[in-house]
């Protein structure tokens, strides 16, 4: 309907927007959960799990209690970015989130595993089962941001998140080569189709700092970040710089203690939910 205003308690009609309304499913009663941002990407390797982290790093220092719901089941790294060795607990409560350096609470299937190198190999509807078990079986306690590290693409599992987790946004990461821009397209007309509203976007490898000069270098060419924001009227973006010292950061786990400001501008909308 042309006049929809996505409040389904005052509507009967049985479209699209209701159908996605009805099935979002409720955190375990034991937790408190303020916003849930999604960090999607239209393709793999672009650095949607460094995004991720980052952000709950960046939110983490802000004051604000922050959480990391990892369902990219098939390709777990965020314990490893954020230095997590142990394994989440569970009593009949239900499940309990392991625990970064700084306490940011994380799940991933990694964390139930017995080695972190075992593969996951199960199809579509069982990855999508275990990611809805994450949002609903997971005690998270009061958080106020949850970011939720999608898996590429446009398939099974990020049309469960979707329908199913209350999403209050997500964040698009990309990179500067141009045939990025279609991908990221893909991206958001997704989130438009669910009625998500897409609040940021991030390019990643965006330039590399000559250390002698100080110059900013192209690796990949001329950034189209701004071009591909303008065209879908979205107004905040922030770029990462190839970096081999947050490289670095990652592999040793220690991302937490490696400074850096580029998603302030991200976080800086989302206080403004």
């Amino acid at each position: 309907m042309t006049d929809c205003t996505h409040d389904c308690s005052t509507c009967a009609e049985d479209c699209s927007s209701r159908q996605t309304e009805i099935q979002k499913d409720k955190p375990h009663e034991l937790s408190n959960i303020k916003k849930v941002i999604g960090v999607v990407s239209g393709k793999g390797g672009v650095g949607k799990s460094l995004v991720t982290s980052l952000l709950a790093v960046t939110a983490n220092r802000g004051g604000y209690t922050s959480a990391v719901l990892d369902a990219d089941i098939t390709g777990p790294s965020i314990p490893k970015i954020l230095g997590i060795k142990g394994k989440a607990e569970a009593d009949a409560l239900g499940l309990y989130p392991a625990k970064s350096i700084t306490g940011i609470p994380v799940m991933s299937v990694n964390l139930l595993l017995e080695h972190d190198t075992d593969p996951v190999v199960w199809r579509g509807p069982i990855i999508a089962g275990v990611v809805k078990q994450f949002w609903t079986d997971v005690i998270w306690g009061d958080v106020d941001y949850m970011f939720v590290d999608m898996p590429p693409g446009t398939g099974d599992v990020p049309l469960t998140i979707f329908q199913s987790i209350p999403l209050d946004g997500i964040i698009i990461v990309t990179s500067p080569q141009e045939l990025v821009g279609m991908i990221v397209e893909k991206a958001v007309n997704m989130a438009n189709l669910m009625n998500i509203p897409v609040l940021g976007i991030v390019e990643n490898m965006s330039y590399a700092v000559c250390p002698d000069c100080g110059k900013k270098i192209m690796i990949f060419g001329e950034s189209h970040l701004d071009d591909i924001a303008q065209k879908h009227g979205i107004e905040t973006t922030a770029r990462i710089p190839v970096n081999p010292k947050l490289a670095a950061a990652c592999d040793a786990g220690m991302l937490e203690l490696f400074d850096g400001d580029w998603l302030d501008p991200v976080m800086e909308k989302l206080k403004t939910l």
